[in-house]
């Protein structure tokens, strides 16, 4: 889900449309979080072979650190990249503004981190653009936006978050911890995804959960 102060507007037909702030969105805000509402398409589901679906999913979805596709429900699949982008994902799922971002401001992250399959070919919003995002970026910008991430991270509690609400307990008590002691940062690297990687602390939570509920049943 997307924040609630943005609207969709068109940029160009070069690069289609966009999201745009409607109000001052302070930096430490998450501005993106992965809701109950968002679709996922698992990464051997047979939708992936219709080439009708395809191109959609593959546009409009990033991908998670199990491999699957999220294709966002609302407005927030439209986000472009930009390489100095005013929001990035966090170690812990959700996007978070790096920065201010100004009524009127377009809300852009960095593609890089999306887990992608291929190069794709860039439209940035700023000068020293560099031309073409690759799966590689991953691991050569994480180190670099661990450091930003940590610095909005010590805004968070001091600006309004409406999509607080929508954080699963998980999250909230992982953040909520290094938030208090400093300990146990998550790295944006924890979003990588890696075939054939173990999983996640996140996915083995899940899993654990999953579990002791079919065995209370």
């Amino acid at each position: 889900m997307i924040h609630p102060d943005t609207k969709l507007k068109w940029v160009s037909k070069e690069i289609g449309y966009g999201v745009f702030a409607t109000k001052l969105i302070p930096k430490g805000t998450a501005v993106y979080v992965r809701d109950q509402l968002e679709i996922i398409v698992e990464r051997d589901a047979a939708l992936l072979k219709n080439p009708a679906y395809t191109d959609i999913i593959e546009k409009y979805s990033y991908i998670d650190p199990k491999g699957d596709y999220v294709l966002s429900w609302d407005h927030g699949r439209y986000v472009n990249h930009c390489c100095n982008p005013n929001t990035v994902t966090t170690g812990y799922g959700f996007e978070i503004a790096l920065r201010d971002i100004a009524p009127g401001e377009e809300v852009t992250d960095d593609y890089g981190l999306l887990n992608l399959d291929e190069e794709i070919p860039l439209a940035c919003c700023k000068e020293g653009c560099r031309g073409v995002a690759r799966p590689s970026d991953f691991d050569t910008y994480a180190d670099h936006y661990d450091g930003l991430v940590s610095d909005a991270l010590t805004h968070f509690y001091l600006v309004d978050q409406p999509l607080l609400k929508f954080f699963d307990r998980n999250t909230l008590s992982q953040l909520n911890g290094y938030l208090e002691t400093g300990n146990a940062y998550i790295s944006v690297r924890s979003q990588k995804f890696v075939e054939g990687a173990r999983p996640t602390p996140e996915l083995r939570y899940r899993n654990e959960r999953k579990r002791s509920l079919e065995r209370s049943e």
